[in-house]
């Protein structure tokens, strides 16, 4: 999808974070935005950056929790009333948790994997339908570092991405399937500058309390806060090189090019057949 000028974009999560920078970089190129989150606040912050760094843009706020099909339906059918279609999809909410796996309560699990599983699932069958009936379209899952490095203290959350990268390659063999003429992509970026972090604690379910967090889940907490803050590439850049994938129509976005090492070594421990990869001591 070459020419995004005056398209439809659908962003999940684009109250903050990457979903706000993929939000802007939409606007720049003259696309009509929908943004869906449950951050209202964080949504009319995207919105008036959107309005004050690109005037024209017309901008939807929608509240959604990706987690439930219903809603998610109630969006694509939204749009498609509003808009006449969708032209790329963001599967971009996320959410995380911290902590050894055998610590995570069941409210845990379903917590995070209904935001960032169930939530590109759901995006995938409220849209994927709309758009080969309308003969186009684009969808980015955002996946992450971890749905190829599962390393420690977020069991959950990596068990989430690799379902995403896992979603994406079979939507494209189906998509294939029926000939469908849509794009995908699956962007997997390591550690970057983000709220996320925060705004799962902010953000989560008051039915969804994680348990007290040990110590080793403290460390390992504080640990991945400490490299996400100091990333080197920004959610700007991240951004920007998805979009550029979306006008190449290239499928796997790895903005952190060490990454594609690292999945060639873990190809090597599968090949040695002797004990799980770890990415810590591989990097």
């Amino acid at each position: 999808m070459n020419n995004l000028n005056g398209k439809v974009a659908v962003v999940t999560g684009g109250g903050s974070g990457l979903g706000r920078e993929l939000s802007l970089c939409c606007a720049q190129r003259g696309m009509k935005l929908v943004l869906a989150d449950v951050d209202a606040p964080g949504m009319a912050e995207t919105e008036r950056l959107v309005k004050e760094k690109h005037p024209g843009i017309e901008t939807v706020c929608w509240p959604l929790d990706v987690s439930q099909l219903d809603q998610v339906e109630a969006l694509a059918n939204f749009v498609q009333e509003r808009f006449g279609g969708t032209h790329l999809l963001f599967n971009n909410a996320g959410v995380g948790s911290a902590g050894p796996i055998w610590e995570s309560t069941a409210k845990d699990w379903q917590w995070v994997l209904g935001v960032n599983l169930l939530g590109v699932a759901w995006g995938i069958k409220a849209f994927v339908p709309r758009m080969l009936k309308q003969g186009k379209g684009h969808i980015v899952n955002t996946a992450s570092a971890a749905g190829w490095m599962n390393g420690p203290g977020a069991g959950i959350y990596n068990v989430s991405k690799c379902g995403v990268v896992a979603m994406s390659e079979s939507l494209v063999a189906d998509l294939k399937d029926v000939g469908g003429n849509i794009g995908v992509s699956v962007v997997s970026p390591a550690f970057f500058p983000t709220p996320m972090l925060k705004n799962s604690q902010t953000l989560r379910p008051q039915d969804a309390s994680e348990a007290p967090l040990s110590d080793i889940a403290q460390k390992r907490k504080e640990q991945t806060h400490y490299a996400m803050q100091n990333g080197k590439v920004s959610a700007a850049q991240i951004a920007e090189m998805t979009l550029r994938a979306v006008e190449e129509n290239r499928f796997y976005v790895f903005p952190h090019p060490k990454i594609k090492a690292l999945v060639l070594a873990r190809a090597s421990a599968v090949q040695e057949e002797t004990t799980a990869f770890d990415p810590m001591a591989a990097r």
